[in-house]
């Protein structure tokens, strides 16, 4: 009997190379080239970091354009998604390295105010359940900006507000949440990341990322005292649940974004692959493919500590699905792949090992593995 394979490709973006939509358009002409019989379903994904957005309007979201601050204080275009009461915001829009001049790192003043002024764009549209992707900041200000675009107060001690970014946190005073808009409190929030560092100390927002965002030794360890301070003076303010939402799992994703989400607006954490596969209707998919193509740019140990295609690897071998893997670059054995649940992956450099010219040609080249992928395992 003649096997009808139903294929699901549930890939991220190739970062720096293509958009998880695109990176579903080559798959699926790479496996219409040599099985046309085969149906593809694209559902294209994403952990909270850049390309959430797209990957919410790729599943059907409305993008909503707006103007907001960018991490340098300079106005930036931004976007979120909206579906019915429920936004998708990426603070990496707003708040993130991408946003940046080539080679311009500002980890002391970069700031999550833009990121602010998202979620109150996203109440003004009518949001009441707003998914928060953090991933890919400039910013160690542990939320701090993000807070005072809807209303809180940080105060130095003259009573002058505080400067933006992570190094000004030295100078607070007093914090003042009182201000923060009222819409916050009937607004479900769910802080989807990948990542869950504390917020301080070795393993924190600023030991951790901070060197990612251009911070020097001295500067980490400023950082790292300034995010401390913070959450000392907010704690006189809120009480003991302050160091208890330090501690927690996600509180330091993003330069601590994710403190002040758990802290300001009352998140709840959560991977933020299985967030996204949620929202996306990951398992209404599911249920009607047979094997699951997902990929990033790289497959690394990164990958497996809880990035998209390890997450929807989890979710498709919970359900008996087979699952194949694309990338641009592939850094993990085939022990840990299996591991995974991902059955074989197939990169890009193993038909241009140059990586420079394997991003440069990521589209044709994807095509050609998905090809290759088709006649290894999608036999008629």
């Amino acid at each position: 009997m003649t096997q009808s394979w139903r294929v699901l490709i549930a890939a991220d973006k190739f970062k720096g190379s293509l958009t998880a939509a695109e990176v579903a358009e080559h798959v699926t002409a790479g496996i219409r080239q040599v099985r046309p019989e085969v149906t593809v379903t694209a559902l294209p994904v994403a952990d909270g970091g850049d390309g959430t957005v797209d990957a919410a309007v790729a599943g059907g979201f409305t993008p909503v354009e707006v103007e907001a601050t960018g991490p340098l204080g300079t106005p930036v275009a931004a976007r979120f998604a909206l579906r019915g009461d429920t936004a998708v915001v990426e603070m990496a829009q707003a708040s993130g390295l991408v946003l940046l001049p080539p080679r311009t790192f500002a980890p002391m003043t970069a700031t999550t105010f833009g990121t602010g002024e998202l979620i109150a764009a996203a109440l003004d549209a009518g949001a009441r359940r707003i998914i928060l992707g953090v991933g890919g900041s400039a910013t160690t200000d542990g939320g701090a900006g993000m807070l005072m675009a809807l209303g809180a107060k940080l105060l130095d001690d003259d009573g002058d507000p505080v400067p933006l970014g992570g190094g000004p946190l030295r100078e607070v005073a007093s914090v003042d949440l009182s201000g923060l808009d009222p819409r916050l409190k009937d607004t479900e929030f769910v802080l989807a990341s990948d990542v869950d560092n504390p917020l301080c100390g070795p393993m924190g927002a600023a030991g951790v990322y901070g060197p990612q965002k251009g911070a020097d030794p001295l500067e980490v360890e400023v950082l790292d005292g300034a995010l401390s301070h913070f959450a000392e003076v907010l704690e006189r303010v809120e009480g003991s649940r302050v160091a208890e939402l330090a501690e927690a799992p996600g509180a330091g994703a993003a330069g601590g974004v994710g403190f002040g989400a758990l802290i300001g607006l009352g998140a709840t954490f959560r991977p933020g692959i299985e967030v996204l596969l949620d929202v996306l209707g990951f398992a209404e998919a599911l249920a009607d493919a047979d094997v699951v193509i997902t990929g990033e740019g790289s497959l690394d140990e990164q990958t497996l500590r809880g990035k998209a295609p390890a997450g929807v690897a989890a979710a498709a071998r919970a359900a008996d699905r087979r699952v194949l893997a694309v990338c641009g670059r592939l850094a993990i054995d085939a022990e840990a792949l299996a591991g995974a649940g991902i059955e074989a992956a197939y990169p890009l450099t193993a038909l241009e090992p140059n990586p420079r010219r394997s991003m440069d040609n990521a589209g044709p080249l994807l095509q050609r593995v998905a090809a290759q992928l088709a006649t290894d395992h999608l036999a008629p």
